[in-house]
């Protein structure tokens, strides 16, 4: 049996790259390779406990590897060639009572 292990994903980090005519920042989607991110699925009653309370249908749950920096909130994200949105902010245990190697999940929708 081999052991569990996450995929490397593509997640776009937003850089302000300067102001419009109106005087509001721009920002450039800058793609970043992040290792080791588990991908799952949520189960039916969080698609639909999400989709009732936020209106945004969870396609994957990403495990976030512990100790990872990136801000994962209201970011592109690209798995396996398909863009992905997150939608929640992640939510954390305490790193130390986690056993396995992610201490953090987002939630994805499909991004159009």
């Amino acid at each position: 049996m081999g052991r569990l292990h996450g995929i490397t994903v593509t997640l776009y980090n937003k850089v302000e790259t300067g102001v419009d005519g109106f005087n509001r920042p721009v920002y450039e989607d800058i793609p970043e390779q992040v290792e080791n991110v588990l991908v799952g699925s949520p189960s039916a009653q969080e698609v639909i406990d999400t989709l009732n309370v936020t209106g945004k249908k969870a396609v994957y749950i990403l495990g976030i590897p512990k100790g990872d920096t990136h801000v994962w909130t209201d970011r592109k994200v690209e798995i396996n060639g398909e863009v992905f949105h997150t939608f929640s902010r992640p939510t954390t245990g305490i790193q130390d009572l986690i056993p396995l190697d992610w201490g953090q999940n987002v939630m994805v929708e499909i991004y159009e």
